[in-house]
């Protein structure tokens, strides 16, 4: 058994409550320490964390994979750290880890995932919100010349976007209440939409918006026989779906993504480390740096966190480790 010693680590401890506390490192045999760079903030899933909106009948199915803690309190969460090796296989590589927001943490071998050397350490906290992007368009299954749309420009529905936007001859229209969100679209080589002005007739709707306005919007804008995917998560708030009107009608096709599992026509052949890999190689493009909308210091987070995720201008606000 390898030595013990002790980090600092963000933990929630109660409804909108956030503090540091003293956290052990201990590696297993076929483990690695890692020096923390960056973390990412993921808005949406953390906030649902932060105000205690994770249902008690997902307590499992939500878990991070190296999450501390159980739900609903206190719990250690996150999945986006960025970190150089200091001790185990690879030392001195950067690689990126779905682990919460700690300054040295250890993990396995095996989930410790080489950053590219043309990816930037402070750009891969995006890796986790790409492989759901992904995964998305996975479930997606867009093809060359679709109409897509995207309902909610937030970090995961922009990534998706921006995916679709380069598939050969798709017309992907991001949508957003936010017009300030055209500019982030138009760099992203996607149009953009308010609600009211979107284009329908869509061949592919996806839907991120994890509001009742968005998803009715986006059934709305769906053509006939489309496929509308639900890649929101409502955490314990009930959602109100309009299944009435012209959906029965369209036979549309309503399907949810969810990035714990790989789709079935691929899962025979991506492994979770495979697809994250890729979700890495996919973050080479500088354009990708406007989706951080704001970086601060861990040892600020206790007092910075809650308004990091209830500000509607976050996407992926980065976290920065100084040692």
């Amino acid at each position: 058994m390898r030595p013990v010693e002790e980090s600092r680590a963000l933990w929630i401890t109660a409804p909108r409550r956030a503090e540091i506390r003293a956290s052990r490192v201990q590696p297993g045999l076929d483990g690695c320490v890692i020096d923390t760079l960056y973390s990412g903030i993921s808005r949406g899933t953390e906030r649902l964390v932060y105000e205690g909106q994770i249902p008690e009948s997902e307590y499992r199915t939500m878990r991070a994979p190296l999450q501390e803690g159980d739900f609903p309190f206190p719990v250690k969460y996150g999945y986006s750290a960025v970190g150089r090796i200091a001790q185990g296989p690879q030392a001195g590589q950067v690689v990126f880890a779905l682990h919460p927001h700690q300054a040295r943490f250890a993990c396995p071998a095996a989930m410790a995932v080489p950053v590219p050397e043309t990816v930037p350490p402070a750009r891969a906290v995006l890796a986790a919100n790409m492989e759901t992007a992904l995964n998305i368009l996975w479930d997606a299954q867009v093809q060359p010349g679709d109409r897509v749309a995207v309902v909610g420009a937030g970090t995961v529905g922009a990534l998706a976007g921006y995916l679709a936007a380069r598939i050969p001859g798709t017309e992907t229209c991001l949508i957003d209440l936010a017009p300030e969100r055209a500019a982030l679209a138009h760099a992203l080589r996607c149009d953009f939409a308010l609600p009211g002005d979107a284009p329908g007739e869509a061949d592919v709707v996806i839907h991120a918006s994890a509001s009742d306005a968005g998803l009715a919007t986006a059934l709305a804008l769906a053509g006939q026989e489309a496929t509308v995917i639900e890649a929101s998560w409502y955490g314990a708030r009930a959602t109100t779906v309009n299944l009435g009107g012209a959906f029965h009608q369209r036979r549309l096709r309503l399907i949810a993504s969810q990035v714990g599992r790989i789709p079935a026509q691929r899962a025979a052949r991506w492994s979770h480390r495979r697809r994250l890999g890729m979700a890495l190689h996919l973050l080479d493009d500088p354009v990708l740096d406007t989706l951080i909308s704001g970086e601060s210091a861990f040892v600020d987070l206790p007092r910075d966190y809650g308004t990091i995720l209830e500000a509607p201008g976050t996407l992926c606000h980065r976290v920065r480790h100084d040692g």
